[in-house]
């Protein structure tokens, strides 16, 4: 039996410890984002890692699955599921953040704000598996994100520079660039048991 079978949350562990490491030593942003791309290309490289129960579609709206946050909430991991034709509102974050898709593909639509507060298209992106974008305040914070796809779920694996479920943020008339805060919170109460390795250590006696 393989390690990977033995233990399947190994690839997300590895990003969990990576992250862990640059956000001790670094709080240079874009040094920490940098290097933040070059592991999340290799977690998303792998498909297989992903819990079922984080990838579960809902039928009327996308779903944000808490995957892990530092206990000092320096950085926390998410999975986005999302049903055909689902999308977000248009929203910002107010802290980095990374986007990579592990399956399907995502359309970003970026906006920026005008003098009169208004909001501008910059235009719309795709994303197919693989594909990774980067938000922040200092390049760029505010898009609309929707499932490329109209015949199944897309799923991309997010890394934020907080407690992203628990930031209070901002979502915007499109029209008007009237803004409203809300908190995203999580969509399920658990986390993946990130820690059992048992299996594979009894395997490798």
């Amino acid at each position: 039996m393989s390690t990977d079978v033995l233990d399947p949350l190994k690839p997300l562990r590895d990003f969990v410890v990576t992250m862990t490491e640059l956000v001790g030593r670094s709080r240079d942003e874009a040094t920490l984002v940098a290097a933040c791309h070059e592991a999340l290309a290799r977690l998303i490289a792998d498909d297989g890692w992903l819990p079922a129960n984080c990838a579960e579609p809902h039928p009327d709206h996308y779903q944000q699955y808490l995957l892990h946050c530092d206990p000092l909430e320096r950085f926390s991991v998410t999975s986005f599921v999302w049903g055909p034709g689902q999308l977000t509102p248009v929203h910002d974050h107010t802290v980095w953040g990374l986007v990579g898709v592990l399956r399907g593909a995502e359309l970003s639509e970026r906006f920026v704000r005008e003098a009169d507060g208004r909001l501008k298209s910059k235009g719309v992106w795709r994303l197919d598996a693989g594909g990774i974008e980067t938000v922040s305040p200092t390049i760029g914070d505010i898009h609309k994100v929707s499932n490329a796809l109209g015949d199944q779920a897309s799923i991309s694996i997010h890394v934020y520079g907080a407690n992203i479920g628990a930031v209070k943020r901002h979502v915007f008339d499109p029209e008007t660039g009237a803004m409203k805060d809300f908190v995203s919170g999580y969509s399920s109460a658990a986390v993946p048991n990130l820690w059992d390795r048992a299996a594979a250590v009894r395997a490798a006696r």
